[in-house]
């Protein structure tokens, strides 16, 4: 009952604003970039353009779609966006005394980040990928979560690495290589290129718990307006709730405009991931809601990347993300 009054009240707050200033008061308007084109797995953001959500909450929101030749974060910085979808936890742990940068929403409590293997290359577990001769990874991937892994697991070296070029031909041609991916993307287009399902291995399952699509302003911006974070943060955890568990055809219109690439069977497949891996639903985010922060897996996170020499230690990582604005079950009424 409780979080059922506060979604009702919140909603009902911003439209009484709205009502009560008249048609004078004009929306405030702010942009949002993401980190890839545009996707399911930005669905509850178009939702809340699509619904009306961000408008309910006196927000007039532009989303700014991400790409192979784009650089939000660097809108950010220059102030020509006011939010950025920031991946994980690594980049603002990593950048800390040069960027005035904070998190202040967790949209998934687990990243998608997977290594993909071939079903029969005798691979049960991420451990096993040890053995393989190769795997394709980014540049990001090999200078991250792959040196977490060479300290976690045993065998592991850096001769495995060759570059991933966003091509999974190489991979499948490779019985005896694996793949960087995301699990609600790469997987189905493996699956559709060479016929059969890759075993995948999601790496928040594995201890890599940073939480991921967070929401990221700067500092400077959250001081001055902080209620227009707050409606902004509030309104997009309503919209993925109703992306998840409400009608999203209009979300995934909007989405296919911004991408005409994408297809329902891809879109399909992802809002499918997202809810089999408890990408937006699991741990802390079950019982406080969407966009939680887990303070405990974020320490657990920095103490993965200090032992994997990926960050160094001493960093007071508390200061670069706040749950003031999160954690209160907001929207979770919403799911049916």
């Amino acid at each position: 009952m409780r979080t059922l009054t506060k979604t009702t009240l919140g909603l009902a707050a911003g439209a009484m604003a709205i009502a009560l200033a008249g048609p004078a008061l004009a929306l405030d308007e702010v942009s949002f970039g993401t980190n890839w084109l545009a996707e399911a797995e930005h669905g509850g953001f178009y939702q809340a353009v699509a619904d009306g959500t961000y408008e309910k909450y006196g927000l007039k929101v532009t989303i700014v779609q991400g790409g192979p030749q784009a650089n939000n974060r660097a809108l950010l910085l220059a102030d020509k966006v006011q939010f950025f979808m920031a991946g994980n936890m690594l980049a603002p742990m990593s950048a800390h005394e040069d960027i005035p940068l904070v998190e202040v929403a967790a949209i998934f409590q687990k990243d998608p980040q997977v290594l993909m293997a071939h079903p029969d290359a005798g691979v049960e577990t991420l451990a096993d990928l040890a053995k393989l001769p190769t795997i394709f990874m980014g540049a990001e991937g090999f200078g991250s979560y792959f040196q977490w892994m060479k300290a976690a697991f045993p065998g592991f070296s850096d001769a495995q690495y060759k570059p991933y070029t966003f091509n999974p031909a190489p991979f499948i041609a490779d019985p005896k290589s694996a793949q960087q991916g995301y699990v609600t993307s790469e997987p189905f287009a493996v699956e559709q290129a060479a016929g059969w399902k890759p075993k995948t291995f999601l790496l928040a399952d594995y201890g890599f718990t940073t939480p991921s699509t967070m929401i990221e302003t700067k500092q400077a911006y959250l001081d001055a307006n902080p209620d227009i974070v707050k409606r902004f943060v509030e309104a997009s955890i309503i919209g993925w709730y109703n992306y998840i568990y409400g009608d999203n055809t209009a979300a995934n219109d909007l989405i296919k405009k911004d991408n005409p690439e994408m297809s329902d069977d891809q879109i399909a497949f992802s809002t499918g991931a997202l809810k089999q891996y408890g990408l937006l639903e699991s741990g802390i985010s079950l019982e406080k809601g969407i966009g939680c922060f887990d303070d405990a897996n974020v320490k657990t996170f920095y103490d993965n990347m200090v032992e994997g020499n990926v960050l160094k230690p001493g960093l007071d990582y508390s200061t670069l993300y706040t749950s003031q604005f999160v954690c209160q079950g907001l929207g979770m009424d919403l799911k049916k």
